[in-house]
């Protein structure tokens, strides 16, 4: 190092020396990422599922409570047992109902307040894949209620979720909550879901970013997650074909990581999105795809 470069880190060195360096402020505590909140999960009764994963997560990183909920409560009961062995600090409730029920959706956030005083994570977990089949074979029927269970079920969760997320108390004195949405890569991006079920996820990805506004200045911040194409108990059938075929290895070859992800992935996001680690992430539709709607997808050396 040549005597000029020294002089000038001697005199940085003594002007730090000299001066009072202010501290990082920092948003959320070292420790348990969602320590004593409150989280309520829709669609948590599959096994391979996004709910289910997502319960685990919140419940490892410190969780006072996780109701876990479902239309199906065929897992509910064993996912319980599952959470409580593994970390028994945590209370653990379940809940059958349709998540599109506004008095269920409604009852489950008042439990939740009337126990412990607050919410602080609502996951709109529910949803449904709807008719496989081209939108001119679609009955009228089958499209509302694709968008009943996919996007009424947010609507109702962010409807009463947020008022409760604003409640105060000695242990959570400043309002504040997170609402994570269920969307998906259909939702921003065409052919990958049928017509409905597209339909209804760039609804969800719409209300996230309209309700985040009108949620102004609460402290209650909305996001959505848009995963790609995920081993769930709703894509299920794609993966035992492909597997019964020997072509698994194709799945996900779209994106560029090259494979499909995992419910744990998804999962992993959501807990940081409840987390107060993602505190100035408001209003935003999150895809979790591999990369797939990063560009658009083509077959090397067929481009003419």
């Amino acid at each position: 190092m040549s005597e000029s470069a020294k002089r000038r880190v001697q005199a940085i060195g003594d002007q730090l020396a000299g001066s009072a360096i202010p501290p990082i402020h920092r948003v959320a505590a070292t420790g348990p990422r969602v320590a004593d909140k409150v989280v309520i999960i829709t669609g948590a009764n599959s096994v391979l599922g996004i709910g289910r994963a997502s319960a685990h997560q919140f419940a490892e990183n410190g969780a006072k409570a996780v109701y876990i909920c479902d239309y199906d409560a065929t897992n509910l009961e064993a996912h319980k047992r599952e959470i409580n062995a593994l970390w028994p600090q945590v209370e653990v409730h379940t809940r059958q109902f349709d998540a599109a029920d506004e008095a269920a959706v409604k009852a489950v956030v008042d439990d939740a307040m009337a126990r412990y005083g607050r919410l602080d994570v609502f996951f709109a977990n529910a949803g449904t894949v709807g008719p496989h089949a081209v939108f001119t074979d679609v009955s009228a029927a089958d499209f509302m209620d694709v968008l009943r269970v996919n996007s009424l079920s947010v609507f109702l969760a962010a409807k009463h979720g947020a008022p409760a997320m604003q409640k105060t108390s000695a242990a959570k004195p400043p309002p504040a909550g997170s609402i994570i949405v269920t969307a998906s890569v259909a939702g921003l991006r065409s052919n990958a879901g049928s017509t409905p079920y597209s339909a209804s996820k760039a609804a969800v990805v719409s209300m996230a970013q309209t309700v985040a506004y009108q949620l102004a200045g609460t402290g209650v911040r909305v996001n959505a997650l848009c995963p790609g194409l995920i081993e769930t108990g709703m894509t299920a059938m794609v993966f035992d074909a492909a597997r019964a075929r020997g072509t698994q290895g194709k799945i996900g070859q779209l994106n560029p990581l090259k494979r499909a992800g995992h419910a744990d992935e998804i999962a992993r996001v959501a807990l940081f999105l409840g987390s107060d680690e993602s505190s100035y992430v408001n209003g935003q539709a999150w895809a979790v795809d591999g990369g797939l709607s990063a560009g658009h997808p083509y077959v090397p050396g067929r481009l003419g």
